[in-house]
């Protein structure tokens, strides 16, 4: 029997949910999880490995890796290059990059709104090289690997479903792999800016927040497909409940109310609401370049750092 998810525990992270699973019923047959800590950086492994724990935490079988780092909203340039190292190892390791074919980027969500405009920022700031392998010099076209990226926008704004868009393009240049980029919401507004996942199972544009849009996988699209994510927005009821549930265990642990309590208490408005950091023009900004980075370096690892900047003047 599938679990169900209401508005006040609305999240896009496998960590997240496992965690739920677990608090609600325990453990589960065909859920894994592992976990570590390398200066301050906490990373997390999820793995759905049978069809009945998929239906429990709302995630398709895969793998699921979840980067923590607190410090990231402060934007101490040696953690950044640091993070976006191990993204890129985990991105080489779970995608089996580099890759001889093309590879397409993918830059999910709104341009318009800023909370959304994760993938087309990162997709702004990517190493595209399908194009121009050929009228380079030798000795850097040699070296590098053959990369597209699109940011098709919102159905909002192309009149188009996303998943239609992105599968035409792949039907016209068949490439090997696909990397899709968005915007996730959380269940903690602990981890806004401050988590970075990646999964192997793609994604379903939109579900975090109750909009669910046809989705991005290697069922849809014919060929593998990674999903990197950074959660940008929590929403309202989950942090009404995180309120009211503090101050009865602060004031009066006895008459502390259940989850279920708390979401009938909530207004119809509260539960609709979406909420982001007040800096979120700034945060948007370091996250992508952080993602930027860690793609270039693992699509294009005979590339210096050196090279990439002057690529991208």
């Amino acid at each position: 029997m599938a679990m169900h998810w209401s508005n006040w525990d609305r999240t896009d992270l496998a960590v997240e949910r496992a965690a739920i699973v677990r608090e609600r019923t325990g453990e589960i047959p065909g859920l894994e999880s592992s976990q570590e800590q390398i200066n301050g950086i906490t990373i997390t492994r999820v793995q759905v490995t049978h069809a009945y724990a998929a239906s429990r935490v709302g995630k398709p079988p895969g793998r699921y890796f979840t980067l923590e780092c607190p410090e990231l909203k402060y934007r101490n340039r040696t953690l950044l290059k640091n993070v976006a190292q191990i993204i890129a190892e985990e991105l080489t390791a779970l995608a089996g990059l580099p890759r001889q074919n093309d590879i397409l980027v993918v830059g999910l969500g709104n341009w318009q709104a800023t909370p959304d405009a994760l993938g087309p920022r990162v997709v702004s700031q990517l190493m595209v090289t399908r194009h121009i392998r050929e009228y380079i010099s030798q000795d850097l076209g040699g070296r590098l690997y053959p990369v597209a990226a699109i940011s098709p926008g919102v159905l909002g704004i192309t009149g188009m479903e996303t998943a239609d868009i992105v599968r035409g393009i792949v039907q016209q240049i068949k490439p090997e792999l696909v990397i899709t980029v968005d915007a996730l919401a959380a269940r903690s507004p602990s981890r806004l800016f401050s988590t970075i996942q990646i999964a192997d199972t793609g994604i379903q544009p939109g579900s975090g927040v109750g909009n669910n849009r046809p989705g991005l996988n290697t069922e849809s699209l014919g060929v593998p497909v990674i999903a990197i994510g950074v959660p940008t927005v929590v929403s309202g009821a989950s942090i009404a409940v995180d309120v009211l549930q503090d101050y009865f265990s602060r004031f009066n642990p006895h008459a502390r109310p259940t989850i279920d309590s708390v979401h009938d208490f909530l207004s119809q408005d509260l539960l609709e609401l979406m909420v982001t950091h007040k800096d979120v023009d700034m945060q948007i900004m370091e996250i992508s370049k952080l993602l930027a980075s860690a793609i270039n370096k693992a699509t294009q690892p005979a590339i210096t750092e050196e090279e990439m900047l002057d690529y991208l003047q």
